[in-house]
Protein backbone atom coordinates (compact mmCIF):
# COMPACT_ATOMS: atom_id res chain seq x y z
CA UNK A 1 0.00 0.00 0.00
CA UNK A 2 2.77 2.46 0.74
CA UNK A 3 4.58 2.07 -2.45
CA UNK A 4 1.15 2.78 -4.31
CA UNK A 5 1.32 6.01 -2.34
CA UNK A 6 4.55 6.84 -3.22
CA UNK A 7 3.97 5.95 -6.94
CA UNK A 8 0.61 8.38 -6.84
CA UNK A 9 2.63 10.76 -5.14
CA UNK A 10 5.53 11.41 -7.51
CA UNK A 11 3.07 11.22 -10.50
CA UNK A 12 1.49 14.05 -9.09
CA UNK A 13 4.65 15.50 -8.73
CA UNK A 14 5.76 15.20 -11.91
CA UNK A 15 2.55 16.77 -13.52
CA UNK A 16 2.70 19.63 -11.25
CA UNK A 17 6.14 20.00 -12.45
CA UNK A 18 4.87 20.36 -15.93
CA UNK A 19 2.21 22.80 -14.78
CA UNK A 20 4.38 24.81 -13.35
CA UNK A 21 7.06 25.12 -15.97
CA UNK A 22 8.06 28.33 -17.57
CA UNK A 23 7.48 28.59 -21.68
CA UNK A 24 11.30 28.30 -21.90
CA UNK A 25 11.16 24.71 -20.10
CA UNK A 26 8.37 23.74 -22.11
CA UNK A 27 9.65 24.51 -24.89
CA UNK A 28 12.98 22.58 -24.27
CA UNK A 29 10.61 19.62 -23.29
CA UNK A 30 8.69 19.43 -26.39
CA UNK A 31 11.28 20.64 -28.47
CA UNK A 32 15.21 20.17 -27.77
CA UNK A 33 16.75 15.78 -27.75
CA UNK A 34 20.57 16.94 -27.56
CA UNK A 35 22.15 14.94 -27.84
CA UNK A 36 19.58 12.66 -30.01
CA UNK A 37 18.48 10.47 -28.45
CA UNK A 38 18.72 6.75 -29.19
CA UNK A 39 16.41 4.37 -29.41
CA UNK A 40 15.85 0.57 -29.80
CA UNK A 41 13.58 0.70 -33.17
CA UNK A 42 14.27 4.04 -35.13
CA UNK A 43 10.81 3.96 -36.79
CA UNK A 44 9.43 4.44 -33.07
CA UNK A 45 11.36 7.90 -32.23
CA UNK A 46 8.81 9.96 -32.26
CA UNK A 47 6.15 7.77 -30.41
CA UNK A 48 8.71 7.02 -27.72
CA UNK A 49 9.87 10.83 -27.70
CA UNK A 50 6.73 12.55 -27.76
CA UNK A 51 4.56 9.82 -24.93
CA UNK A 52 8.23 10.45 -22.73
CA UNK A 53 8.08 14.20 -23.27
CA UNK A 54 4.39 14.46 -21.92
CA UNK A 55 3.40 15.56 -25.68
CA UNK A 56 0.79 13.12 -26.47
CA UNK A 57 -0.70 11.27 -23.18
CA UNK A 58 -3.70 9.16 -22.81
CA UNK A 59 -7.27 11.09 -22.61
CA UNK A 60 -5.53 14.39 -24.91
CA UNK A 61 -5.65 14.15 -28.97
CA UNK A 62 -2.73 13.39 -30.58
CA UNK A 63 -0.49 16.15 -31.51
CA UNK A 64 -0.55 16.80 -35.47
CA UNK A 65 3.26 17.52 -35.22
CA UNK A 66 5.67 18.56 -33.77
CA UNK A 67 9.66 19.05 -34.27
CA UNK A 68 13.13 18.02 -32.14
CA UNK A 69 15.99 20.34 -32.61
CA UNK A 70 18.76 17.84 -31.81
CA UNK A 71 21.24 20.84 -31.25
CA UNK A 72 22.65 22.39 -27.75
CA UNK A 73 19.58 24.97 -26.04
CA UNK A 74 22.14 27.63 -25.79
CA UNK A 75 22.33 26.90 -30.35
CA UNK A 76 18.62 28.39 -30.17
CA UNK A 77 19.05 30.84 -27.28
CA UNK A 78 21.11 32.45 -29.22
CA UNK A 79 19.05 32.92 -32.29
CA UNK A 80 17.13 35.09 -29.91
CA UNK A 81 20.08 37.90 -30.03
CA UNK A 82 19.62 37.66 -33.70
CA UNK A 83 17.65 40.38 -36.18
CA UNK A 84 13.67 38.96 -36.16
CA UNK A 85 12.14 38.69 -39.94
CA UNK A 86 8.91 39.99 -40.71
CA UNK A 87 6.62 37.96 -39.17
CA UNK A 88 8.77 38.52 -35.84
CA UNK A 89 10.56 35.25 -35.75
CA UNK A 90 14.22 34.92 -35.30
CA UNK A 91 16.39 32.00 -37.20
CA UNK A 92 19.21 29.84 -36.40
CA UNK A 93 22.59 31.31 -38.52
CA UNK A 94 23.15 27.56 -39.17
CA UNK A 95 21.39 24.75 -39.85
CA UNK A 96 20.71 21.86 -37.42
CA UNK A 97 19.66 18.23 -37.45
CA UNK A 98 16.12 17.87 -36.92
CA UNK A 99 13.33 15.59 -36.75
CA UNK A 100 10.31 16.23 -37.66
CA UNK A 101 7.47 13.86 -36.45
CA UNK A 102 4.21 14.36 -38.52
CA UNK A 103 0.69 12.51 -37.40
CA UNK A 104 0.26 9.29 -39.64
CA UNK A 105 -3.70 8.46 -40.32
CA UNK A 106 -6.55 10.78 -39.45
CA UNK A 107 -7.05 9.24 -36.15
CA UNK A 108 -6.75 12.08 -33.70
CA UNK A 109 -6.52 9.34 -30.40
CA UNK A 110 -3.79 7.65 -28.75
CA UNK A 111 -1.95 5.89 -29.35
CA UNK A 112 -0.79 8.07 -31.89
CA UNK A 113 1.41 7.01 -34.78
CA UNK A 114 3.54 9.40 -36.10
CA UNK A 115 6.22 9.39 -39.19
CA UNK A 116 9.73 10.82 -38.71
CA UNK A 117 11.33 12.50 -40.71
CA UNK A 118 15.35 13.75 -39.94
CA UNK A 119 17.07 16.64 -41.74
CA UNK A 120 19.50 19.57 -41.58
CA UNK A 121 17.61 22.46 -41.12
CA UNK A 122 17.11 26.20 -40.27
CA UNK A 123 15.10 26.75 -37.04
CA UNK A 124 13.17 29.85 -36.36
CA UNK A 125 11.77 30.54 -33.22
CA UNK A 126 9.90 33.09 -31.15
CA UNK A 127 11.70 34.75 -28.35
CA UNK A 128 10.84 36.60 -24.90
CA UNK A 129 13.26 37.53 -22.82
CA UNK A 130 16.59 36.44 -24.76
CA UNK A 131 14.66 32.87 -24.56
CA UNK A 132 13.01 30.61 -27.50
CA UNK A 133 9.13 30.29 -26.24
CA UNK A 134 7.74 28.71 -29.79
CA UNK A 135 9.30 26.62 -32.71
CA UNK A 136 7.52 28.40 -35.59
CA UNK A 137 9.31 26.09 -38.27
CA UNK A 138 12.28 25.17 -39.91
CA UNK A 139 13.38 25.61 -43.61
CA UNK A 140 15.99 23.86 -46.08
CA UNK A 141 19.24 26.13 -46.31
CA UNK A 142 19.32 27.72 -49.24
CA UNK A 143 21.04 26.00 -52.26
Amino acid sequence: MAGWVLCVTLVLAALAGVEGESRYEKFLRQHVDYPRTSTLAAHRYCETMLARRQVTAQGRPCKPSNTFVHAPAQDLVAACSREPDASGFQSTPTAMGITACRLRGGDTRPPCAYRARQVQHHVRVACRDGLPVHLAGTYAPPQ
